[in-house]
């Protein structure tokens, strides 16, 4: 009687694991899958919420200082920045305003490390988007142009950007380190569609120093390592910018 008892006694306290171990080997396994995808959902859940949240924060700075540059320089023309994590924009391209939604890459943060170098990237792009706007047919003149001379246009865009920097408030030497650091040094440009980088940055440099003197006699990125880099590598050509300011030339220096 006792061992009735106790056999009754332990069915009932322990149903839980009675019913699992009499479970069919096909519900076993398939209890186990669901038992493990549950635990996988919400790791899964939570990395995606946390992409999308960085996504959002990074698209909101994107905003914040491109729209700063266009509010500073009294911009009317309708501009959108968009952020993307990938060579996909987050919103769809319309290939007949593609210079006027700039994408801001992703990879574009291994080289801007500040707002200044952000601002640069974005006061350039927002150079090309005005210029698009100018002109007969909507613009299209002005961007046939562009591609028919874009050595040309490509100094006057950073040189644009530069003061759209200056009045949105950033420092323009953040333009030097920028391209300073994003883009190689080429053999020579006499048939390539873009100027010897080390040209772009002499004419730059010429274009701070002559219009807004005060952020290279007041330079916070004096101690920057790659601004004392670009100073090493420019020597020859802010020496044709010195000697260009001694003999009171209005002639533009070749810089190397």
């Amino acid at each position: 009687m006792k061992k009735i008892l106790f056999i009754i006694a332990a069915i009932t306290i322990f149903p839980c694991v009675y019913a699992k171990d009499t479970l069919p080997a096909g519900e076993n396994i398939r209890a186990a899958h669901d038992e493990g995808l549950s635990q996988l959902v919400v790791p899964v859940n939570e990395a995606r919420e946390d992409s999308l949240i960085k996504e959002q924060s990074l698209q909101q700075k994107i905003n914040s200082i491109g729209y700063k540059i266009l509010n500073a320089n009294k911009i009317n023309k309708p501009i959108v920045f968009t952020y993307t994590v990938d060579n996909k924009p987050l919103l769809p391209v319309d290939t007949s305003v593609t210079k006027r939604q700039i994408i801001f890459y992703d990879v574009y943060f291994k080289y801007a490390e500040n707002d200044d170098e952000i601002a640069a990237i974005l006061a350039r792009e927002i150079s090309k988007a005005v210029r698009s706007y100018d002109g007969a047919w909507g613009g299209f003149i002005s961007s046939a142009q562009i591609k028919m001379a874009p050595k040309k246009y490509e100094l006057f865009a950073d040189k644009r950007a530069v003061d759209y920097m200056v009045y949105a408030g950033y420092n323009p030497i953040g333009l030097i380190t920028l391209i300073h650091k994003a883009f190689p040094q080429k053999r020579y440009d006499t048939i390539s569609y873009t100027n010897l980088t080390s040209r772009r940055l002499a004419i730059i440099y010429e274009y701070i120093f002559t219009k807004y003197p005060q952020f290279l006699i007041n330079n916070k990125y004096i101690n920057s390592e790659v601004y004392q880099n670009f100073l090493l590598e420019s020597v020859n050509n802010r020496l044709k910018l010195r000697q260009k300011l001694e003999s009171g030339s209005t002639a533009s220096p070749k810089y190397e």
